[in-house]
């Protein structure tokens, strides 16, 4: 039994018949985004998510059954930790303001993809793996943002208000500039002056405060954006590239482990069945030994 279960975790069938629920999972969860299919067909939508549930059930009893007479064995892959807190909160009785929680549990079966395609867990296992190196990158990064944002509204909260008027707006403003959003138009208000550029008759702009800062504005922004977006941005993918080449080791070493462990498991059943067999041998000539000796024996 537990290699007939072993065998159909491990079916090529299996995995895609399982892919497939998840993807008709999905697409069950966006039709019910819509309220007037969800009255219209409500009974029928309720069968088919609680089918989907009970397959996902069947899907953990066949892994744990596959592990023998560890079970346990099961949890000891994080994805499959991750797939049996979805199934379980489905099965939690949540009262009706908690029905979003329990929604939420039927979107995140769409990530049950991660565990399923082996390419979306190098992906998911890169990031995971990125993240201490990413941590420090985005202190880097917050350093560079800080000190240019103290600058930006020291220098020209007066002439542009309504994007460097205090330190967070300059935040947010300097953050749409590393996305390189229309971030010309930010540095050509502050190169030629508010009244001169961008602000069109906005009472936040008068002539009195309108500043051109010329090329000292182009230094300050193109710095920016070459420091920020072309450098430290690009570390973010370094990191990640780094962490996806470790992931992909870590497979094929998962993957090699597995396969030798099929080959000694397959090799451990062959000697137990030699010696099974030689067992029987052994009884058999026991057994023809005692006849010949009853043979030999005179009778009365």
């Amino acid at each position: 039994m537990v290699q007939f279960l072993k065998s159909v975790a491990e079916a090529k069938w299996f995995q895609n018949f399982i892919i497939g629920v998840i993807l008709f999972a999905g697409v069950l969860v966006g039709v019910q985004t819509y309220p007037e299919l969800e009255r219209e067909y409500h009974g029928v939508l309720h069968l088919l998510d609680q089918i989907i549930l009970w397959i996902f059930v069947a899907e953990i009893v066949i892994k744990m059954g596959a592990e023998g007479k560890q079970p346990w064995r099961y949890f000891y892959d994080p994805w499959n930790v991750f797939d049996f807190i979805i199934v379980a909160v489905c099965f939690m009785p949540l009262d009706a303001q908690y029905v979003t929680v329990l929604r939420l549990a039927r979107l995140l079966r769409v990530l049950k993809l991660v565990n399923a395609l082996p390419e979306l867990r190098i992906i998911v296992s890169a990031l995971l793996k990125s993240i201490p190196s990413m941590f420090y990158i985005s202190l880097l990064l917050f350093i560079l943002f800080y000190l240019y944002a103290v600058l930006a509204t020291f220098m020209f909260s007066t002439n542009d208000p309504v994007h460097f008027e205090n330190l967070q707006l300059s935040f947010l403003s300097l953050f749409r500039v590393a996305t390189l959003e229309d971030w010309t138009d930010i540095m050509y208000i502050n190169m030629y002056g508010c009244m001169n550029y961008g602000y069109d008759g906005n009472p936040a702009c008068t002539p009195e405060t309108s500043h051109a800062f010329g090329w000292g504005a182009a230094a300050f922004f193109s710095s920016f954006v070459l420091v920020a977006t072309m450098v430290i941005l690009n570390l973010f993918i370094g990191v990640i590239m780094n962490g996806m080449d470790e992931a992909r080791e870590e497979l094929k070493t998962e993957l090699k482990d597995a396969a030798r462990e099929a080959i000694e498991a397959g090799e451990a059943d062959q000697t137990e069945i030699l010696t099974q067999r030689l067992g029987d041998l052994a009884e058999q000539l026991m057994a023809l030994q005692r006849d010949l000796q009853k043979a030999k024996e005179p009778k009365g």
